[in-house]
């Protein structure tokens, strides 16, 4: 890329993040890296509005790595109650009991580390220690990938992310804060999905959103739920909560056993695991 092309993008993202950026986000306002991983585990696949004030509750009920590590699961689940997809509520206290237990409570710093963390990866462990330490990481999400398939793709479909990580790379700042530049192109791509016919539509890894209505993760939601406020049996569960749809609701329950969120006694009760 040429310079001037590179200063025109840059120019480009930052004018539009000074104009019109989300700059009150409170996970923005903090260095603290338990408190930017609970916001980017809870923005993954949830809207920015949902998650604010689910993330100021969280927080008051669990302030630090070692409350929430120590605290139990149905306590976790409960905050979490509609954010959907709990299987991440499980992922994060487990990663507060493996720091607790592993690091006596002191959050990782390098990526390396980070990914060996339950449900952390590479984007997940990259953007913690980009915003909370400000290192110099190339990673992408979902803004960040529709901003530069919209600028330097316009005419390609099946765009793989290994071909926009060189553009990352190259239009990175050399001065300036990382993190607003990552903030700046989030906030960015945020605008464009709503201004535009979606660009991740044409990238290789796009998967459309299935329906959640009468959905197998609706479902879920609801068993967690009921889960989180009393143990119940699994009988009643199914056929009280689910009617004759009972292949859908087997299923369900099946998988969250599975995932180590629910649990059935040798009494055939359903109750949050421990």
């Amino acid at each position: 890329m040429k310079k001037s092309e590179i200063q025109k993008f840059q120019k480009l993202v930052l004018d539009w993040y000074l104009r019109e950026g989300r700059h009150d986000l409170p996970w923005r306002k903090t260095t603290n890296p338990y408190r930017i991983l609970v916001s980017e585990v809870m923005l993954q696949q949830t809207q920015v509005e949902r998650v604010i004030p689910k993330y100021r509750a969280f927080l008051k009920r669990f302030p630090n790595i070692v409350s929430l590590a120590e605290a139990p699961l149905t306590d976790v689940l409960a905050l979490w109650s509609g954010l959907g997809y709990n299987r991440r509520a499980l992922y994060l206290k487990r990663t507060g009991e493996a720091i607790l237990a592993r690091y006596k409570g002191v959050f990782p710093k390098d990526v390396e580390t980070l990914e060996t963390l339950p449900g952390i990866g590479p984007y997940t462990a990259r953007a913690v220690a980009t915003f909370s330490q400000g290192d110099s990481y190339i990673f992408i999400e979902t803004n960040i990938r529709r901003v530069f398939i919209h600028t330097f793709f316009k005419d390609k479909k099946n765009v793989s992310d290994s071909e926009l990580i060189p553009y990352i790379e190259a239009t990175l700042p050399k001065h300036g804060s990382l993190r607003e530049w990552y903030w700046a192109l989030m906030d960015y791509g945020s605008h464009l999905k709503k201004t535009t016919i979606n660009p991740n539509k044409r990238s290789a890894h796009y998967v459309k959103q299935s329906t959640f209505r009468g959905s197998v993760r609706e479902l879920r939601g609801e068993f967690v739920r009921i889960c989180t406020q009393k143990a119940i049996s699994k009988r009643k569960l199914l056929v009280s909560y689910v009617g004759s749809d009972m292949v859908r609701a087997e299923k369900a329950l099946d998988g969250l056993v599975r995932d180590g969120i629910l649990d059935v006694d040798i009494r055939g009760y359903v109750k949050i695991a421990k």
